[in-house]
């Protein structure tokens, strides 16, 4: 059968559950954190390294990763950014 696929998309169902904008910040926020994850590794620098050179506390830092919550601020992501010598992009498209 060569059928293509009946009804909406998966878009479509979030955003008439009403969670679209909560399941895209989420997953933003993995990507984002994976990221600097992956730039810690490679720099062999650790959370509380980290959070001395953004001038802030661990529990602070501690929130960037914390998986159950994306509301976070773009001020900490970018204090992360800059600290591991890198620069934050947002863009709308």
């Amino acid at each position: 059968m060569n059928a293509k696929h009946i009804g909406a998309d998966f878009d479509d169902f979030l955003k008439e559950e009403g969670i679209l904008a909560e399941c895209e910040a989420a997953a933003h926020k993995r990507v984002v954190t994976w990221q600097i994850e992956q730039e810690m590794k490679k720099r062999r620098i650790s959370r509380a390294k980290l959070a001395g050179r953004m001038n802030t506390s661990l529990d602070a830092l501690n929130t960037l990763f914390a998986k159950d919550d994306s509301a976070i601020s773009l001020q900490l992501i970018e204090k992360a950014a800059l600290a591991l010598g890198r620069k934050l992009k947002v863009e709308l498209t």
